[in-house]
């Protein structure tokens, strides 16, 4: 049974830390500092720190890494290997070095593509038909580390950065499983990655949610589901932001209208693009709850005909 130490924040970390314990020994758990947010500025901890809370496990939230009592901290905990998912700090060389088995990192991509802090919403916005994960050795780059293992994903036609996280979570922690004791054991050679064939992605910004309604709907649908949870994808309308929470691209759709129209249709409602017809499904205007698009534009009698976006 191996010392792990896991490093890992957010809620797609958390089936790996719970795969790990059930089968190895945790010997400590770092997570980024708690925030506060929300109504009332409450202490938000991390989906991490509230698995490995309920399990019992030691946890340690420094600021950073880069500091002789964090280096000190995780010596301490004597680890074989440190596993890390989406932990949201990069390690330098003193940690990398620390485990005799390395620093292991689960990457939501088939890496070298999409390297980066956002491969989900990134694949989606592009349009990848499959995506994956990637079991690497963690060196001084970004995201560069020799690969031990991989597993792909098929994208849905109607997958969200939401709903493509928790699947692809559950994926790499089932590699991790399944590659953690070859390598552990020393029967794992590590391949180095090709950088002729690498991709990079960023962080989804607020702003990346405006709609631009003269590219085509089989984008804009994309844009709408890279975008959920967030940064949320919207328009405005009568000067209010207008959230477009669900859509349906029809790109054969012929009609005649600027895009940013809001169409009638038989049933339900559209909107003209660039290329295509959007079909909304669901919208929320600000301050107001999430309703049907059809429901919305009953009750709101000039919502027919206007134009989204000006």
């Amino acid at each position: 049974m191996a010392r792990i130490v896991f490093m890992g924040t957010p809620q797609f970390a958390v089936p790996t830390l719970e795969a790990l314990d059930a089968q190895h020994d945790i010997v400590g758990v770092v997570t980024q500092p708690d925030r506060t947010g929300g109504r009332g500025q409450r202490l938000l901890l991390s989906p991490v720190k509230e698995t490995a809370q309920a399990r019992g496990l030691p946890i340690f939230q420094p600021r950073t890494l880069r500091t002789s009592e964090a280096l000190e901290r995780l010596a301490a905990w004597r680890p074989d290997v440190i596993v890390v998912a989406a932990f949201g700090q990069i390690l330098h060389a003193p940690v990398l070095a620390l485990p005799p088995h390395g620093c292991l990192n689960i990457h939501a991509s088939l890496l070298p593509l999409y390297r980066g802090a956002a491969p989900i919403p990134a694949a989606i916005l592009n349009g990848e038909p499959r995506t994956g994960v990637t079991i690497m050795r963690l060196d001084e780059g970004l995201d560069t580390g020799p690969i031990l293992a991989q597993a792909e994903l098929p994208i849905r036609a109607d997958d969200t950065t939401s709903s493509l996280t928790a699947r692809l979570a559950g994926l790499g922690a089932r590699l991790l499983i399944k590659t953690l004791p070859g390598w552990l054991a020393g029967d794992i050679l590590p391949r180095a990655q090709d950088d002729e064939m690498a991709t990079y992605c960023r962080l989804m910004r607020k702003k990346d949610g405006q709609l631009d309604w003269t590219n085509p709907a089989v984008y804009l649908d994309r844009q709408i589901r890279a975008c959920h949870p967030w940064p949320g994808a919207y328009t405005t309308w009568q000067g209010q932001r207008l959230k477009i929470l669900r859509a349906r691209p029809r790109p054969d759709w012929q009609g005649q209208s600027v895009p940013g129209q809001v169409l009638a249709l038989e049933p339900g409602v559209g909107v003209s693009t660039g290329q295509g017809l959007l079909e909304l499904l669901e919208v929320q205007l600000a301050g107001k709850k999430p309703l049907a698009a059809e429901l919305f534009a009953r009750g709101q009698r000039k919502m027919i005909g206007s134009r989204l976006g000006t």
